[in-house]
């Protein structure tokens, strides 16, 4: 009976990423679900609070979960997510709750002409807003 207890194997800052996990482990024959992505659907700033999305498996199936995963190599490098510096969190995707996001003002700035922009920059700071583009749903949002 104990093996019957449904545990949390794993939490995704990503929901994107959970979701493969979860195909993932599905495909080898483990039965397992998602738990708190509609909360963080609703208002993408409980990610962080919540704690991210969660990936809910039978204990009996932990050991081979495991092993299907690391035959797959480490996912949680796809789990990315940048501070924003204003608030000190994780910056979220309002439109579907990723944290795949990149900074666009700090990309742009690696092209050709960084210190240019930089001068640009200094001289009018109201300018530059720090856009953030979703590398999961490809939007753009600040």
């Amino acid at each position: 009976m104990n093996k019957d207890k449904i545990i949390t194997f794993e939490s995704y800052y990503d929901p994107m990423l959970a979701h493969i996990i979860r195909t993932r482990l599905e495909a080898n024959g483990i039965s397992c679900f998602i738990a708190d992505e509609n909360m963080i659907a609703a208002n993408p700033i409980y990610n962080q609070a919540v704690g991210g999305v969660k990936l809910k498996i039978f204990e009996r199936d932990l050991e081979r979960c495991r092993e299907i995963l690391a035959s797959e190599g480490d996912l949680h490098e796809q789990d990315h997510h940048e501070i924003d510096n204003e608030t000190n969190t994780y910056v979220v995707c309002p439109y579907c709750a990723s944290t795949n996001v990149s900074n666009i003002t700090r990309d742009k700035d690696k092209g050709q002409w960084p210190v240019l922009s930089a001068i640009m920059n200094l001289a009018n700071p109201f300018q530059t807003q720090i856009n953030w583009h979703c590398n999961n749903c490809q939007r753009e949002f600040e």
